[in-house]
């Protein structure tokens, strides 16, 4: 698919403007003009920077959301200085480039003067005289660029994953901007090993020696992309450069933690190094470091990579970890041969991989001779237990199993995953976790190759955000009525919110084969699928949906969703046991809003557990990082806000989504705050006087936990109440 088909935009009448448009990804932001304009098409080429479309349009204004982070550039693309909020700049004659962190990633050319007045709610853009601005804008989608086999030796694997670093688009210290890293190549089992042209390891002049078995190898998996290096068998795990720096990683018991910590430090420091680059803004991290560290960034900056990873490697750990962002994802995977496939999808999130011992055969060996791993992050936990128990102990309550008569069900013992065996992998210090294997997983994602292939082969589409909510069962009005509230309140996104009652078996079938953007279902399922008014209706029956992701509030609903991943959806939220229906609406008000809002599943879901004792029973399955619609700024965010005296400390917590991942920054519109923070996790606390406060509250309708640590919306918080 090439990015100009990806790639639009649009008029807007009111306000006038014009309005870039994603069409894979769904994504789209405004330029706002004082009067109506006509772009015409301009060279790609013409641009210093990568982009995949450009237009021209002439005005002697121009406006933009308040949150787009600017960067102004010389003509060559030089960083001159960033537009800070509530700020001013007058720029003289010359050729200026706009850097615009914004939804789409884009760049604004035009010829100055030009005075920049960056305002509560905009940024605006004024010229002496109508000026030519040219607008270039690149898609944030990618996709492998080739499909790598391999058999399932170990030897032939470690070729397989070296491969992972040819997607990188730089080796400098920019490659942690997300923007900068492609996805890795994909990855299938076959009879031989095929490493397709184009897709070689990059050289990087590192190496990673690791035993050939799977427990050593798949943890190594997203630094060796990260670092572009080689995986080669040795002994013992070793990080080698070709100037004579080894790394010995502890093995076998403290290995996996380890990786982890050797990815994150050389993450992090190369988020500093990376402001003597192309963005040489104020980062509270190099703020923090540089009072522990006596390193020259400048020197680091301009050091090959390999040269550059050796310095990093030499600070101690202890040093820089509390300034590490809180990671996105931890993958806990089966040590088997086909976990390969997935790992690509999981390494493109930089995510820490952790081996899970199910009693499988590790590397063609059995688990009694396998050399010696390192400790396993889960068990299994027997299939005659059910996932951790927040249900009600029987009695006369209305549970989302069972018939849609008029007497209240009862707790249903049996249903999808009766006969299933459940992993818990152990808890980390990363936002979200996952699973990869066969079991069913209990407080983590299941991620599938179908999801991911899915999400691949999204198409492009100019359709609004299309929701339906299907409300089958009559006494379970509450939730429809507050979901629907909910969805589609969005001023500057285009939505189709649809409400579907009391559906047919065939009505439903029509339903999930409707191109949509997003599923919420409020019913109930059982072992033979989906209750409709004339019978089940089994998704594992559905040849094809057009429904992207979803969310199952029902009882037992974790085969059905796998139904509808099988039959075409990238991702959805779906439950392991049965659940009691007024604790169901209260999770499926929350998810709703944080989908809205525009958190990823995992995310949201994340989020939801810790609102509810009923969050322990839902999971996501497939791709967890996909959105329904797109923050309300880059970085979704969730402030704590707590009365201090006469102000107010503000404690905000970040989360990374698949546009904005990993190595993104992020500023708080707050009084006295003039730093950039590295996202993902808590970035710190700001104290913030009542109006100052309010401005920010208004900047975008955002999940706020206040005193009694429950979630309410900004839109609804008045700092005089708190």
């Amino acid at each position: 698919m090439s990015e100009d088909s990806r790639l639009t935009y649009a008029t807007t009448a009111d306000p006038t403007g014009i309005e870039i448009i994603d069409r894979v990804e769904q994504l789209r932001y405004q330029l706002y003009t004082p009067e109506s304009v006509s772009p015409t098409p301009v060279s790609p080429d013409s641009f210093v920077f990568p982009v995949g479309r450009g237009l021209r349009l002439q005005t002697d204004e121009f406006s933009l959301p308040s949150d787009v982070a600017v960067v102004v550039r010389d003509g060559d693309g030089g960083m001159l200085t960033n537009i800070e909020h509530l700020e001013s700049e007058s720029l003289g004659p010359g050729e200026y480039i706009f850097d615009l962190s914004s939804q789409i990633k884009s760049y604004i050319r035009v010829e100055g003067p030009v005075e920049i007045t960056s305002g509560v709610l905009q940024i605006r853009f004024e010229f002496e005289e109508p000026t030519d601005v040219d607008v270039g804008f690149r898609s944030r989608h990618t996709q492998p660029a080739a499909t790598v086999t391999t058999t399932g030796d170990p030897t032939d694997v470690m070729a397989a994953i070296s491969t992972f670093g040819s997607a990188l688009k730089s080796t400098s210290p920019e490659r942690s901007f997300p923007t900068l890293r492609g996805h890795p190549p994909q990855v299938e089992l076959g009879d031989s090993l095929h490493i397709p042209e184009g897709v070689e390891p990059p050289d990087t002049g590192i190496t990673i020696e690791v035993p050939p078995n799977y427990e050593a190898i798949f943890p190594v998996a997203s630094l060796a992309y990260y670092l572009g290096a080689e995986v080669v068998p040795g002994n013992h795990p070793t990080l080698r450069t070709t100037g004579g720096f080894e790394y010995h990683f502890d093995y076998p018991h403290g290995f996996e933690a380890d990786v982890a910590a050797v990815l994150k430090q050389v993450f992090l420091l190369d988020c500093v190094a990376r402001t003597e680059g192309f963005y040489k803004v104020d980062l509270h991290e190099r703020a923090e470091l540089d009072r522990r560290l006596d390193l020259d960034w400048a020197a680091l900056y301009d050091q090959p990579i390999a040269e550059r990873v050796a310095t990093y490697l030499q600070v101690p750990h202890a040093l820089v970890e509390d300034h590490v962002p809180e990671w996105r994802l931890t993958a806990h995977v089966d040590p088997a041969p086909v976990t390969v496939e997935q790992l690509p999808f999981v390494v493109d999130d930089l995510a820490v991989v952790r081996t899970v011992e199910t009693g499988a055969t590790a590397s063609g060996q059995s688990a009694a001779t396998a050399p010696e791993p390192g400790p396993t992050s889960g068990d299994i936990v027997p299939s005659t237990e059910d996932p951790p128990d927040t249900r009600a102990d029987g009695g006369d309550v209305l549970m989302r199993s069972a018939s849609s008569t008029d007497e209240p069900a009862t707790r249903s013992t049996t249903g999808p995953t009766a006969d299933a065996t459940f992993v818990e992998p152990d808890a980390t210090d990363s936002l979200e976790q996952a699973w990869i294997g066969d079991h069913i997983p209990i407080g983590a994602s299941k991620l599938t190759t179908e999801a991911f292939q899915n999400r691949l082969d999204r198409e492009v589409t100019d359709d609004d955000i299309s929701i339906t909510i299907v409300l089958n069962d009559a006494r379970m009005d509450e939730e429809r009525d507050l979901v629907n509230q909910a969805y589609g309140d969005r001023d500057n996104l285009p939505f189709d919110v649809a409400v579907r009652r009391n559906l047919t078996v065939d009505q439903l079938r029509e339903c999930l084969q409707e191109e949509r953007s997003f599923l919420h279902y409020i019913g109930h399922i059982d072992e033979d699928g989906f209750e409709c008014t004339d019978g089940r209706f089994d998704a594992s029956t559905l040849e094809e949906t057009g429904v992207d992701s979803f969310l199952l509030n029902a009882c037992s609903s974790y085969q059905q969703g796998l139904g509808l991943i099988e039959a075409g959806a990238i991702g959805g939220i779906v439950t392991l046991t049965d659940i009691i229906s007024d604790r169901a609406v209260e999770i499926g008000e929350i998810i709703a809003r944080l989908l809205n809002g525009g958190f990823p599943l995992r995310a949201a879901l994340t989020i939801a557990r810790e609102e509810s004792v009923l969050g322990g029973q839902y999971i996501v399955v497939g791709d967890g990082g996909m959105t329904v619609t797109q923050p309300q700024s880059r970085t979704p965010i969730v402030p704590s806000i707590t009365p201090q005296d006469d102000q107010f400390d503000v404690e905000i917590r970040t989360f990374v989504t698949d546009s904005a991942g990993l190595g993104s920054i992020y500023t708080p519109y707050l009084e006295g705050v003039n730093e950039y923070y590295l996202t993902s996790g808590g970035i710190g606390t700001f104290s913030a006087e009542q109006g100052a406060l309010g401005e920010f509250l208004n900047l975008a309708d955002v999940p706020v936990r206040t005193r009694n640590d429950s979630i309410r919306w900004s839109s609804t918080v008045d700092p005089d109440d708190l």
